[in-house]
């Protein structure tokens, strides 16, 4: 089966929410300053303890769950690292959410049947 479709849906998903969050709140330091590779201790630097950090249940590594604010509006945010403690992820979900999403893109696609009755 080819995966791409689930992972066309996980990116699809992410980017939409990305497309109106990422704009409201660009300028909040974890979404501007994080980058792909920092450590946990940097990550920490620039938006301080997060409020919750969990390990990842597909992968090895640990994900921080933070909340954005703004005045009008609260998002989740999470930023995940892999087993070195980098990170390889971030986004406008909760890690839980993040972790949902990574399982059902590893899940074997459900056939819609057919029979031929």
């Amino acid at each position: 089966m080819n995966r791409t479709l689930p992972v066309f849906v996980i990116a699809m998903m992410t980017l939409a929410g990305c497309n109106t969050d990422s704009q409201v709140f660009r300028d909040q330091p974890l979404v501007a300053k994080v980058q792909i590779g920092m450590s946990q201790e940097q990550v920490q630097q620039i938006g301080g303890a997060p409020l919750s950090i969990s390990n990842r249940t597909v992968e090895a590594g640990t994900c921080f769950d933070y909340k954005l604010v703004q005045p009008d509006r609260r998002q989740p945010y999470n930023i995940s690292f892999d087993s070195r403690g980098k990170v390889d992820h971030k986004g406008f979900m909760t890690c839980a959410e993040w972790s949902s999403a990574q399982q059902k893109a590893r899940e074997p696609a459900r056939s819609s049947g057919g029979g031929g009755y």
